[in-house]
Formats: structure tokens, sequence, C-alpha cells
């Protein structure tokens, strides 16, 4: 399909899977949800998808002559494309940082390179983990059109979330520009591949929004006295285990001390 018509002109790629396209000469929808049955087109086929020979089945207009009637993945499609930008910005500055600096300092993972994992909107902002060979951060960006280049580095912040109350500390880079970030790991010397930390990020973005994890959390101190016992007795770890439990996910230096 070379172009259509309609909205967003003629750019096929901000045509979201769920827009209904309607024909602009009967005004016949195209809904993705319920495909078409004329031409056997099976229910959750989106438009730009539908063949090249396709036509309006009332009255044979060319796709080329549908226009956006509705698309609710629209908004989505510019949320994505709005983190995609700036968790590219926020990996390309860390990066830059472990080639320039950190690659030879001892307490640095080689085994780990560094990687945005789970983003997503939070209250307008968007909220992840940022993985690198010497920390894992759970990172808040600003949100489209705020600006963050005011922060005071090194400030310290109390965040809310179903979980529990977080310390984030302020920061401020050319490149990312503001940003937020609360300590989960650091340095990184437990995890012996990217796969696991990834799975740790992951595990930890599922479990900051689970209510059920508010007891753990609000016990910051104590958790966090058990986990460095815990560490302290184990001189050089050998194996480490696959999947980390709820309990080592929460506790590893995610909550405030407050």
């Amino acid at each position: 399909m070379s172009g259509f018509e309609g909205s967003y002109l003629g750019a096929n790629d901000k045509i979201s899977p769920q827009a209904i396209m309607e024909c602009k000469i009967c005004w016949t929808p195209y809904d993705p949800a319920e495909g078409d049955d004329t031409r056997q087109i099976e229910a959750g086929t989106p438009f730009v998808a539908l063949p090249e020979d396709w036509k309006c089945p009332n009255c044979d207009a060319p796709k080329e002559q549908f226009l956006v009637g509705e698309d609710p993945g629209h908004g989505a499609l510019a949320e994505a494309a709005m983190i995609g930008a700036k968790t590219h910005a926020l990996v390309t500055d860390f990066t830059e940082v472990w080639h320039g600096k950190m690659r030879d300092v001892p307490i640095v993972n080689k085994l780990l390179h560094v990687q945005a994992v789970g983003f997503q909107m939070h209250e307008a902002r968007p909220l992840g983990v940022l993985i690198s060979p010497w920390f894992m951060n759970l990172v808040q960006l600003p949100a489209e059109g705020e600006d963050w280049s005011a922060l005071v580095p090194g400030a310290k912040e109390v965040i809310g979330f179903a979980s529990g109350e977080y310390e984030f500390i302020h920061n401020v880079r050319e490149m990312v520009g503001g940003y937020k970030a609360c300590s989960l790991f650091s340095p990184m010397g437990e995890f012996r591949s990217q796969a696991q930390a990834v799975d740790v990020a992951r595990a930890v973005m599922v479990a900051l929004f689970q209510d059920e994890h508010r007891a753990e959390t609000d016990r910051a101190a104590d958790i966090r006295a058990a986990r460095e016992a815990e560490l302290a007795a184990i001189e050089v770890p050998e194996t480490l285990p696959e999947a980390p439990t709820r309990r080592q996910v929460i506790s590893a230096g995610l909550a405030s001390e407050g």
C-alpha cells in the first residue's frame, strides 16, 4: 500500500492495528475487530495488512480512499514513540559512560551491558529499570513537555507506589536531561548474565505495583539488615538463583529507609 488520502497525511506507520477506517465515498467502515466476510478477511486483521487489491465491500473504492474514522491505538503509538525516544537517549548516554569511563573500573560486571527494561507510563511519566554493568536503577523520566533541567543533583525525593514508598535521587545529564533514580543493585557482581539481570528488572516492575508487597517494603530497615547479613555470609557466591523470590526483589535496595 503506497499511501492513503486520509488522516496523518498518508503516513501508514501512524495507523495503529486497532484503527477503524471509513470509506470516504460511501462511509462504509472497516473494523479490524470484525474483518471482512466478503473477502474472507479474518477478524483481527489490521487495515494496513489488507491485500493490495482489497476494496470497499460496498462501493469498490480502493484502500487509498479510506480515512481514519477512529483509532484507539493512536495514543498508544505516540506514547510508545515518546518512551522509545527518551529511553534511547538514556541508554546512549550511559553506554558512552560505560565505554569512556567505567570499562576498566574493578567493580563493573563485564558480562552486562546498558539496557532499558520495562519502561511504561506512570502518571504521564516514563518509568522503568536501567541496567548497566555497575548499577541497576529504577528510573523516572519527565513527562512530554516537562522540563526537569532545574533538578538539583543529589537531592532526594520519596515517591509512592502501590507496594510502598521509595527514595529517588535527582540527577541531570546533558543528553538525558533531568531524571530521578532509585538504586536497586550496586555493584552488579551478583549477576552472571544479562538475561538474569533483565529477569530481575522485569520482576521489580511487576512487584512495584502490587500492594501485597507494602508490608514488606514498609519494613525497609529490617529487610535491608537481613539481606546484608545474608550477603555477608557468602564469601564468593558460586551460583545464583535462576529467578529471584519476591522478597529478594523487594529487599534489593528498592525500599527507602524511612
